[in-house]
């Protein structure tokens, strides 16, 4: 179910807009900068998975929640969090929720400039812009001719009012075949039209993140628009399975090349910021009532074809499609929760599958040059409206009884932090650039954690860890100050064989993926004994959990 939520998602994410991260120069200020009519600046609520949602206009309310300052920053600059340098060591670790409202028709670049006045205003944000030498890669032309069609501008398509294919910089996604059997790599498709080598360029850095973390600068020298299709696997493809990689896919259907340099890109530098926000203004409520909850205009829902393989999950404009689905499935996904956070699930829920047809209105929020399309938020909240109304679904959240842990000293062994570094725990190697998972593939996690505390660490340990941890943990170790650490370990998915228990701790291990295996792999419990001189103890706590009190197995007729 993990695993096929996450692909779920993936896709999801590449059929919505998404911002553009580009790291373009910023724009000047402006004699009056265009500011949001009013909005409500607080402090994000705890989360044990906290991850930024939101950042663009929706009718005339903006949201952005779970984000950082760094988050804020490079949205309100169009760049992405990593162009962002210098400030105090919060800036990664605090977060905040924006709701404010502008006018319906603001522009992208109006709302990034509405964001930076608040940011100013608000926060006393001062940043200057520079330059600085980073690593990218260049598009260019490979040995021999581009494999490009010049496109004739005649031939463009008529607009419609009919929702078409997601569209990215003049890319058009295609939607796999129906029952198409479900690839461990996700084979993807987008056909292009009339697309420029400088909109091709950001497409790529925007759609093949899972292969290109640099920009990609546009060095073809090609002028004009041209037509082409591209294919290839949107995860990088492993050992032995089969799949296209995007370096190959762009050599050898495009006759061009991605090749590594290094160029002087746009950063903003951070001068000075509040932590706390300027208090909200009077009347904020009235000024900002909270909406009525997302539904669905239209849904139909019927049973999946026996044939259907997976879980499909993706939006067209103004429709979302689900396909071959469990009630479990859509109630996990639509509260964002584990399958151990539901109590006593009814057995049905993983028994019968289902085919979803959800449709909004045209007041939905749309995508630039495109159809309306569906905010990720307002998507969970229909379908969690959908359960309760075709379903029958009631429920209530209820603190139950769980396995817990507690972060304990055993001999510690830390690395003091360098104070100048920002506080937070972040993918990749260290300074160092030591990569374990190059020569031990099982090592499928490497995190790298600089100025933080042990009780911080201890409240980071859920999301970086989920497999192995499905609540908070507590810090008992007792130990002050900040310290500066890598720690690799295998994923849960990476683990089949368990150990009698976590290194240093007396407790069983709480699954088969607890512990170390003979494969070379290595669990969260023993990376955090060996590596730091700590442990984690298993203990009994509370959770809050989704207690189902009435769901149908069957929905209402359509």
């Amino acid at each position: 179910m993990k695993r096929t939520l996450a692909a779920a998602t993936q896709l999801l994410s590449l059929c919505v807009p998404v911002f553009a991260q580009a790291p373009t120069a910023p724009d000047a200020k402006s004699a009056a900068p265009p500011s949001f009519d009013v909005a409500d600046v607080h402090s994000s609520e705890h989360s044990n998975t906290p991850s930024t949602r939101g950042g663009t206009l929706h009718g005339d309310r903006y949201y952005i929640r779970q984000a950082t300052m760094t988050n804020l920053i490079a949205r309100a600059y169009g760049l992405e969090d990593r162009y962002v340098l210098g400030g105090p060591s919060w800036l990664d670790l605090d977060r905040f929720d924006i709701v404010a409202k502008a006018p319906r028709t603001t522009s992208p670049d109006d709302v990034k400039l509405m964001l930076r006045a608040l940011l100013e205003d608000r926060f006393k944000l001062a940043v200057h812009t520079d330059t600085k030498p980073l690593p990218a890669y260049g598009l260019i032309i490979a040995k021999g001719a581009p494999k490009l069609k010049q496109s004739d501008s005649s031939s463009a398509p008529s607009p419609s009012a009919e929702p078409g294919p997601p569209t990215l910089h003049g890319c058009a996604f295609q939607s796999p075949p129906p029952n198409t059997p479900p690839s461990p790599t996700m084979e993807i498709t987008f056909s292009c039209h009339a697309v420029t080598m400088d909109s091709f360029a950001q497409f790529l850095h925007d759609v093949a993140r899972p292969y290109l973390r640099q920009p990609v600068i546009e060095q073809t020298g090609l002028k004009g628009a041209w037509d082409f299709d591209i294919h290839w696997s949107y995860q990088p493809p492993k050992g032995d399975t089969p799949g296209t990689t995007i370096f190959d896919a762009v050599e050898k259907q495009l006759g061009l090349k991605l090749e590594t340099k290094t160029a002087p890109l746009p950063i903003v530098v951070v001068d000075s910021v509040n932590e706390t926000p300027t208090p909200n203004p009077p009347g904020i409520d009235k000024a900002l009532p909270p909406p009525p909850p997302a539904a669905f205009d239209v849904a139909v829902v019927k049973p999946a074809s026996p044939d259907e393989k997976g879980i499909r999950l993706q939006t067209r404009g103004s429709e979302i499609v689900i396909n071959g689905a469990p009630l479990q499935f859509l109630i996990t996904w639509a509260w964002d929760i584990s399958d151990g956070r539901i109590a006593d699930p009814p057995a049905f829920l993983n028994q019968d599958h289902w085919d979803i047809l959800g449709k909004v209105g045209v007041d939905a929020p749309s995508g630039p040059g495109g159809p309306p399309q569906i905010d990720f938020e307002d998507l969970q909240q229909m379908v969690k409206t959908l359960l309760a109304d075709r379903f029958e679904m009631k429920y209530h959240m209820e603190d139950k009884p769980a396995d817990a842990y507690t972060l304990l000293a055993a001999g510690p062994h830390l690395k003091k932090a360098d104070p100048a570094n920002r506080t937070g725990c972040k993918d990749g190697p260290g300074p160092d650039g030591k990569d374990p998972r190059k020569d031990n593939p099982q090592l499928g996690r490497l995190v790298t954690c600089s100025n933080i505390t042990m009780t911080q660490f201890a409240a980071q340990l859920q999301s970086m860890a989920p497999g192995f941890i499905k609540n908070q943990v507590i810090d008992a170790t007792g130990i002050d100050g900040a310290y500066d650490f890598t720690l690799s370990f295998s994923t849960s998915a990476q683990l089949r064989t368990p150990s009698p228990q976590p290194a240093g701790s007396d407790t069983p291990a709480p699954d088969a993926a607890a512990a170390s295996v003979p494969t070379g792999g290595i669990s969260l419990f023993d990376a955090i004994y060996k590596t730091l001189g700590l442990k984690l103890e298993k203990r009994k706590g509370t959770m809050p959990m989704l207690v189902i009190d009435h769901i149908d197995q069957k929905p209402t007729e359509n």
